[in-house]
């Protein structure tokens, strides 16, 4: 346990506004006796995040804009990093205590899993169903190991030896995760949730970066589950569906109000992207991908 280092990777891009707040909880993190380092990923931050990461003494490797996938750029930073553990956190989260990391850890540790993932919650700029939609996934209740594969890089570890047998698809326009999660699962490895490894996860999007986000994430599914379809009456009744639940969970917390249009849009803007990205199957452009992998950026293509 003395000898243990463990890597946490971040992958960055224009990531200053919380950054700070992030590394700043990583140093105070609970870590009985093993060591950490800080990898930062970064592909072309133009703000402050390469500053605040120096003076956090991260270690930082690059990646090209036009190289980037969420698969490539974890294999870079793993590739780079020194752990025998590596733990991913994206670069918008925010540990909630300093038990995340032990937590997080401990049944890699343990030898219970090769492959886990914490829970998520949101913050401050979280909008009304996003929070739903973590409540469904994050549960309070650990499951280790979990019966399927579902897992989520924004806050999860990986033991080296086992991302070595496998390392990320680097083509997935998303759910990266997912995808090894299930090639770990189909081996008879283990994957994990650990409800006390818990990070806010504060996605500050527009509406249509909302519809982006589900868009690429449909695609990647179709390489993961191809038997899922989405038609057409599937989104309208996902849609209907998904609004009248948050609709109803807003009443009972007195907040119906202020969150209804939220809820509206956000659900037309997750299942119209689904039902988008279930019917799209291509090799990405430039702009396609520079839409999909860096939708914050306003600029011509």
């Amino acid at each position: 346990m003395t000898n243990m280092l463990i890597s946490i990777i971040i992958r960055t891009f224009n990531e200053e506004e919380y950054l700070n707040e992030l590394l700043s909880s990583i140093n105070t993190q609970d870590c009985d006796n093993y060591k950490t380092e800080v990898i930062i990923v970064d592909s072309g931050s133009t703000d402050k995040t390469i500053e605040i990461a120096t003076q956090h003494s991260a270690r930082i490797t690059h990646i090209d804009k036009n190289q980037f996938t969420f698969g490539k750029s974890l294999n870079i930073g793993c590739d780079f990093a020194d752990g025998d553990i590596l733990v991913f956190i994206s670069g918008h989260c925010i540990p909630a205590s300093n038990n995340w990391l032990k937590s997080l850890v401990k049944p890699i540790l343990k030898g219970d899993c090769d492959y886990v993932y914490g829970r998520q919650i949101g913050r401050d700029k979280t909008k009304f169903s996003e929070h739903r939609v973590f409540e469904k996934y994050f549960p309070n209740n650990s499951s280790i190991p979990q019966d399927g594969f579902f897992c989520n890089n924004a806050n999860a570890a990986i033991a080296r030896n086992t991302w070595t047998q496998y390392r990320f698809n680097e083509v997935l326009t998303g759910l990266e995760d997912m995808y090894l999660a299930k090639e770990i699962h189909n081996n008879n490895g283990k994957v994990g949730y650990i409800a006390d490894s818990t990070v806010y996860h504060i996605h500050n999007e527009t509406w249509s970066q909302v519809k982006t986000r589900y868009e690429r994430e449909s695609i990647a599914l179709q390489k993961i589950m191809p038997e899922i379809k989405i038609s057409l009456f599937d989104m309208l009744l996902f849609i209907a569906v998904g609004i009248f639940q948050d609709m109803q969970a807003a009443y009972r917390r007195n907040v119906i109000l202020k969150e209804s249009k939220s809820i509206v849009i956000f659900r037309i803007m997750q299942y119209y992207g689904s039902y988008r990205g279930n019917h799209l199957y291509r090799e990405l452009s430039y702009k396609t991908k520079m839409r999909y992998f860096y939708p914050r950026i306003k600029k011509n293509y």
